[in-house]
């Protein structure tokens, strides 16, 4: 389309949009933002036990599991759109942080009756999920 002179400069004409959002940036950002919220409520969960650990009373919380379950199927929906959107995908880092994943959803999903949690895995959990975030923003 032609540019549009008013008062001697160009000016956009009126069907052109100012700012052009595709559908598939807007799902890839909404996935992102509830895959962070997953990630919120596992290491939310953690460090509210953070007084329990201490007193060996800790315990895996339904949030903590459900914001591993979260971030699992975010984080699945999430690749497939950028591999869909011929975004390049480190296929080895997202490998590493599901394998941390998997290891972590275990230990909640089979510790989750129990009235306590030894402190070494609960732990654990807390260092796979840092460690998990750390990986995505420090590996590139």
């Amino acid at each position: 389309m032609g540019r549009i002179y008013a008062c001697g400069g160009p000016v956009r004409a009126a069907q052109e949009p100012l700012i052009r959002l595709r559908l598939m940036d807007v799902l890839i950002h909404l996935f992102v933002g509830l895959h962070i919220i997953g990630i919120a409520s596992l290491l939310g969960g953690f460090l509210t036990q953070m007084k329990a650990i201490g007193e060996g009373t800790a315990r895996y919380s339904p949030a903590m599991l459900h914001g591993a379950l979260t971030m699992l199927v975010t984080g699945v929906i999430l690749v497939g759109l950028n591999q869909a959107d011929d975004q390049s995908v480190n296929n080895i880092k997202i490998g590493v942080k599901l394998a941390l994943l998997i290891v972590i959803l275990g230990l909640v999903y089979v510790k989750r009756d129990d009235e306590k949690v030894d402190k070494g895995l609960f732990g654990l959990v807390g260092l796979l999920t840092t460690a998990n975030i750390f990986i995505a923003l420090l590996w590139t």
